[in-house]
């Protein structure tokens, strides 16, 4: 994580000392921080399945390099996401071929993450899937409404990609239109097509917030669905809680019970 999100973590820390708390890694070498990053996007990989977000061969998770910026790393085409572990996730360039891996590359995951990489040098992780409620709000074409603290994290922190959305991303054309998008935002409805998030920090918090967002787009779907007119929380306020809840430092917190939790029931992933 960057030195400011560093300088924010400490309002967060338990002021009795001697507890167990969640510390934020420093690595001495590249090659210590690339083990981690690759442990953490197989663990994100698991959470995904944990959460059924899968749908066939469909979804793709992705880091960047440590060492090697041009370069990626992410899950193997058509692997299900119970089934990623170290000895088969693979490294691709931005032109799509793999450097390092057995598998292939998932030729609409190639297209809209490395576009996305290539043009956001900050942005170190990415995340989609074809999930089912956060497909399904996609399909409004709108927003999500701060209804809840929950969705607060999202307020003016997301948008919405109207081009393409649906038309299967296969062509670099496709990957190249929704990058200006994510300037500035951790967050994309991608309209007719499904949900997407990005982390300048770490594939914790990205693939946590995408958790979030497929949650608080089946929380407001099931509000609309009741027909009763939800109060939504004031701008100022899901302001406040977006800046204090939805940090890329809190997304990293979320993500490590979850990542304990696999790593304790799953230890084949580390295979």
């Amino acid at each position: 994580m960057s030195d400011e999100v560093m300088e924010r973590v400490s309002i967060y820390q338990p002021k009795q000392k001697g507890l167990k708390f969640p510390e934020v890694r420093r690595f001495a070498s590249h090659g210590e921080h690339r083990q981690h990053l690759k442990e953490r996007l197989v663990g994100a990989c698991r959470a995904f399945a944990l959460h059924g977000l899968d749908y066939g061969f469909a979804g793709h998770l992705t880091i960047r390099d440590p060492e090697f910026p041009h370069l990626y790393w992410t899950n193997p085409m058509a692997v299900h996401f119970s089934q990623v572990k170290l000895s088969n996730l693979i490294l691709v360039d931005h032109k799509g071929e793999v450097i390092q891996g057995s598998y292939a590359v998932n030729r609409a995951g190639y297209v809209l993450h490395a576009a996305v990489h290539e043009a956001h040098p900050d942005i170190v992780a990415m995340c989609h899937a074809h999930s089912v409620y956060g497909t399904a709000w996609a399909a409004t074409g709108r927003l999500l409404d701060p209804i809840s603290q929950d969705a607060a994290v999202f307020f003016e922190d997301h948008v919405v990609i109207a081009d393409e959305g649906g038309q299967v991303a296969v062509e670099e054309t496709a990957g190249k239109s929704v990058c200006e998008y994510f300037t500035g935002v951790k967050a994309a409805i991608h309209q007719n097509h499904g949900l997407l998030t990005v982390s300048r920090h770490s594939i914790d918090d990205a693939a946590f917030w995408f958790i979030a967002l497929e949650r608080c787009c089946r929380q407001q779907l099931l509000v609309e669905a009741s027909g009763i007119k939800p109060i939504m929380v004031p701008p100022d306020k899901a302001r406040y809680s977006r800046e204090h809840v939805g940090s890329p430092y809190i997304g990293w917190l979320h993500f490590q019970p979850l990542y304990e939790q696999i790593v304790a029931t799953q230890p084949d992933m580390f295979n």
